[in-house]
């Protein structure tokens, strides 16, 4: 842990703490868990640096990777190595772009290794190091350019799976993965129009733009306690693509108290959404018991309320509350669990914590969860068939497939596959839908 003698202000304190946290996420932890607990007892600002540092260094870990390993050939202590790092992260930023001078990073960088006693006697080496990368800065460069890995910032697997999927579009949608998705806001209709909400942004200095029936993109990202009547259930946070699914679900004309099942509901931005569009009744179901929580919370702050459930959308009997009722739904959405492929730019973890061999799990435990979902919808009713992933294997080869296995289906009109791009309104989803015959 960092000592009591470092300021809790200071970048040095903040590199230990996102060295703690890119340490967790390297053995495999969640980004947002790491940092939950490298940063438990730090004031907000001091969690905001930390942050921002930790998801750098993800975003980067290929490329600092490599160049580390061009730099240092012995093995170094783990927060050693971890903080040079999260500094050579720092430092592959352009001057113009840059958060911190090299000078700071450099500093602070060995500050951070000089001020624990199990890394003091490294701080010779860092200081080396940072200052051979700054004098050899393009020659390095260029040198680890030739790697796949360090290039791109992905696993060679990923590269391998997107280049083959997409010959025409790969190096864009990897190149997308580098930036920060946007901060885009769903308006809750029920209390603000779109237009009123936009002016209470741009009243309170929050530059926003329309991008969607009742979608808002903010130039500049902010806390949410930030935003106008996000308390009051005004707003809420949802990527542009994900706020198709509701629509897509619902219809044009959605008839009132039509049964709705939002499978794998967790944290609840569908589930408030389909309330938000129309009077139906949703029955949200989750897995995971320790996400519940967040439905319930959602859906009080918008006023609204939903049937929660909990339990496999794949073993609809076992469901709490006594299992499926046997009332058939009108509408279904089978947001399914996936690798999460396409929300890099939000979660750049995912790219280090998957595995290949992740996606044949995956596929299978997609089609387990659509057949048994399928068998709880109207003969008239409709399934959508969503992920937030870029891989075919998981999107239009399931569609594919289910065609084939259920003959009662009937594919409609989807959006598809969504690609996210450098710069882009939306991150990487799939929707496919189909009405039982």
């Amino acid at each position: 842990m960092p000592q009591p003698s470092l300021p809790s202000e200071s970048l040095a304190y903040a590199l230990q703490r996102a060295a703690q946290a890119l340490e967790a996420v390297q053995k495999g932890t969640a980004l947002p868990q790491a940092l939950a607990q490298a940063t438990a007892q730090c004031p907000p600002a001091v969690r905001a640096a930390v942050q921002d540092l930790a998801y750098r260094a993800v975003r980067r870990l290929g490329s600092s990777r490599a160049l580390l390993a061009l730099l240092v050939k012995p093995a170094l202590q783990a927060r050693v190595r971890d903080i040079l790092l999260c500094a050579l992260a720092l430092l592959q930023d352009d001057a113009k772009d840059a958060a911190y001078t090299e000078f700071t990073v450099v500093d602070q960088a060995v500050e951070a290794i000089a001020a624990q006693r199990r890394t003091v006697a490294a701080k010779g080496l860092a200081n080396a190091v940072l200052r051979r990368f700054l004098r050899e800065r393009e020659a390095l460069m260029a040198e680890i350019a030739r790697q796949p890995q360090a290039r791109w910032n992905y696993p060679t697997w990923w590269i391998d799976t997107v280049r083959e999927a997409y010959p025409d579009r790969w190096e864009t949608l990897l190149a997308a993965g580098e930036s920060r998705g946007p901060m885009t806001l769903r308006v809750n209709t029920r209390r603000i129009s779109v237009a009123a909400m936009k002016a209470c942004l741009e009243v309170a200095g929050m530059a926003a733009e329309v991008i969607g029936p009742v979608a808002l993109r903010l130039a500049h990202a902010v806390p949410v306690e930030r935003l106008p009547g996000f308390a009051e259930g005004w707003v809420s946070v949802q990527d542009a693509g994900a706020q198709l699914a509701a629509p897509l679900v619902l219809g044009e004309n959605p008839r009132a108290g039509m049964r709705v099942l939002d499978a794998c509901a967790a944290p609840g931005g569908k589930t408030g959404h389909l309330l938000e569009m129309a009077d139906v009744q949703v029955t949200a179901l989750e897995s995971d018991r320790t996400r519940v929580p967040r439905i319930y919370e959602n859906l009080e702050r918008l006023g609204l309320s939903a049937d929660v459930r909990i339990g496999d959308a794949g073993n609809p009997s076992k469901w709490s509350g006594g299992g499926w009722d046997g009332v058939p739904f009108d509408r279904i959405l089978a947001d399914v669990p996936c690798s999460a492929a396409g929300i890099v730019r939000r979660h750049p973890d995912i790219r280090w914590l998957r595995r290949a061999a992740d996606i044949d799990a995956l596929v299978q435990e997609q089609r387990r969860i659509l057949l048994a979902l399928w068998d709880t919808l109207a003969v008239g009713g409709e399934l959508v068939y969503a992920t937030c992933s870029v891989f075919p294997a998981e999107n239009e080869a399931q569609a594919q497939w289910f065609e084939r296995v259920r003959t009662d289906a009937v594919r409609l009109d989807a959006p598809g596959q969504l690609l996210m791009t450098p710069g882009g309104a939306h991150d990487g989803f799939y929707y496919a839908r189909f009405q039982k015959r």
